[in-house]
């Protein structure tokens, strides 16, 4: 298959059905070879731009060219990917590597539904890598994948030589694996050379120096609007004088000298000097206004919670859970202090969302002092709780959106659209939740799918909370702001143990 040097996108204009503002409006870029990351706030439009370059969804009008051979891996690993069943049985060099470096086993298509979200994303991205793409789009690669995955996944993403976009929120793959950075914001996107870090770096010396920019010409605009004022003042004074109104009649040398101001044009000086600063403040009104300057929304929130009164959010005996048909995870006498901060840790596949879904049955917590969060939220249950909350009385979504807000996501465009994207629907359910003061949360890779200043805004809410804490997730330096016990998944020859730390 010849191989795309570069997709090209010109003049690209889109907007969903019902909302009230266009997406992307005469949006030019060029991505070349090598991997291109694209950041940006939840909802600015990264996954839409893959899906529009995929040609999964049609642009109201632009074009899209160089993206012959593309394949698109999406966040969403509901289903097994194209092809799965030919790469599992592929006897070629690339399949075997693929399979053995990735940990592809020949089974995981029969157990699909029994696979971790981790396995079934190196299942995705090893299948599309199979198929040698010249164009290869990723939605969040390291959604659900364990540490020793990730650098297995970042290993194979290196020697792919086609184009590559990349939409994730995990910083030091984009530094390791990107040579430039496209950025969505409610600004000018703009295209940087380099990994996360350099762009965000000369993302922010763009923003001050702007900033320096706007605060120059403010002040000229204030000395400006002075000047005018002034001459305003001396053009009516000279209108006055100029006048022969109230000038008696038999006071022939004041109406000569009015006669002689008009005839040498001193008497229209003043409005003439009137009309040329008033065209100059003019300009530079304009030239303010296209400075586009992105509004530095307060991110962070208190999450108000409650301290249960009872003695255990959880106190459950030995459990033995079934893991597929000849593995099982073993699980020791698990209790649950009502100020208990827990992290859940193993490898992909040791049975992590088995134990949460299997705990969450046996809680001492009733439903609405629970935020539970699981780690896929399907578009049809994105859409319902959109739909449940744009219902809400005017007061309850004004509270809600707040916290939206506070978390990093623009309410008036969040509310415009009919399907959140999957961080902007854990943000919802986030919202929700602390409305009802909960005594316990527990979730499922909350990282995944939030853009980077949402995860701090997390971090943050879940540090002040005084409730209770049971989180997994594969991010170490999330967890360890968090959490102070560990519970940890390890292989043993018939399945997972949990061990207590």
């Amino acid at each position: 298959m010849p191989r795309s040097q570069f997709v090209n996108v010109r003049s690209l204009g889109f907007q969903y059905p019902g909302s009230a503002a266009s997406l992307f409006e005469n949006f030019d870029v060029h991505f070349d070879s090598g991997f291109t990351g694209i950041v940006g706030a939840n909802g600015s439009g990264k996954s839409t731009l893959l899906q529009l370059i995929g040609g999964e969804l049609t642009a109201d009008f632009g074009q899209i060219t160089g993206t012959e051979g593309l394949i698109h891996c999406a966040q969403r690993t509901d289903l097994p990917p194209d092809r799965f069943a030919d790469f599992l049985d592929g006897l070629d060099g690339s399949a075997y590597r693929l399979r053995g470096r990735l940990g592809i086993e020949h089974d995981f298509l029969e157990r699909w539904q029994h696979l971790s979200h981790g396995e079934r994303k190196r299942a995705q991205i090893a299948t599309a890598l199979w198929q040698a793409p010249a164009v290869l789009t990723i939605d969040e690669p390291t959604n659900h994948i364990d540490t020793a995955a990730r650098s297995l996944l970042l290993d194979n993403l290196k020697r792919f030589r086609g184009v590559g976009i990349i939409v994730s929120h995990d910083r030091a793959l984009l530094d390791e694996l990107c040579n430039r950075t496209l950025w969505l914001d409610d600004a000018e996107p703009r295209l940087y050379l380099g990994g996360y870090s350099k762009a965000s770096k000369e993302k922010q010396l763009d923003h001050d120096a702007v900033m320096h920019e706007r605060g120059n010409l403010r002040r000229d605009q204030k000395r400006l609007e002075a000047e005018v004022s002034s001459r305003k003042s001396k053009a009516a004074s000279a209108n006055k004088q100029r006048s022969k109104a109230g000038v008696s009649s038999k006071d022939h040398d004041a109406k000569s000298k009015i006669d002689l101001a008009r005839v040498s044009g001193k008497d229209g000086q003043a409005g003439r000097l009137l009309k040329q600063m008033s065209g100059r403040k003019q300009q530079l009104d304009e030239k303010v206004d296209s400075l586009h300057v992105k509004k530095q929304r307060d991110v962070g929130i208190w999450l108000e919670g409650a301290t249960s009164k009872r003695n255990s959010l959880l106190d459950v005996g030995p459990l033995e859970l079934e893991l597929g048909e000849y593995r099982t995870l073993a699980t020791p006498n698990l209790i649950v202090p009502p100020n208990a901060r827990i992290a859940i840790t193993g490898a992909n596949g040791m049975g992590k969302s088995t134990l949460l879904a299997a705990l969450k049955g046996k809680l001492n917590v009733p439903d609405d002092h629970l935020i539970y969060m699981p780690q896929e939220i399907s578009m049809v249950q994105s859409q319902n709780i959109l739909v449940s909350i744009k219902a809400l009385p005017k007061q309850q979504l004004g509270q809600l959106m707040t916290i939206v807000s506070c978390l990093g996501s623009d309410p008036k465009n969040l509310l415009s659209t009919s399907l959140p994207s999957p961080g902007e629907v854990r943000k919802l359910m986030l919202a929700l939740g602390i409305a009802r003061r909960p005594w316990l949360i527990v979730m499922d890779e909350p990282t995944n799918h939030l853009d980077l200043p949402s995860i701090e805004a997390l971090e943050q809410a879940l540090e002040s909370c005084p409730c209770g804490l049971i989180l997994v997730s594969h991010d170490e330096s999330f967890l360890s702001k968090l959490a102070t016990t560990y519970w940890h998944l390890s292989e043993t020859a018939a399945g997972s143990v949990l061990i207590v730390s």
